[in-house]
């Protein structure tokens, strides 16, 4: 919306303030969002939309990582004792 109606203003700011009230938020919000909207399109520098959740989603892998490293040690520890009582055994 404030990409499409820019130009009616002499700034973004004024169009961002104009707009703003418009769809009821502060114009720092609706500020941010177009920054988002211009990094997303590559018309400003920074991590897109898409890259943030893509980092956020391997951050939480990474997190459970050494959970799930625990837990096939432990497996693995329980399935070679039990062999070895098994061989035992025989």
């Amino acid at each position: 919306m404030v990409r499409e109606h820019r130009g009616d203003y002499p700034s973004l700011w004024a169009a961002i303030e104009s707009l703003a009230p418009k769809i009821g938020c502060v114009p720092q919000t609706l500020n941010e969002w177009v920054k988002r909207d211009q990094i997303d399109t590559g018309a400003r520098d920074g991590i897109t939309t898409s890259e943030r959740e893509q980092m956020k989603a391997l951050e939480r892998e990474n997190k459970e990582l050494p959970k799930a490293n625990e837990i096939l040690k432990l497996a693995s520890a329980f399935f070679a004792q039990a062999e070895l009582d098994r061989r035992l055994k025989s």
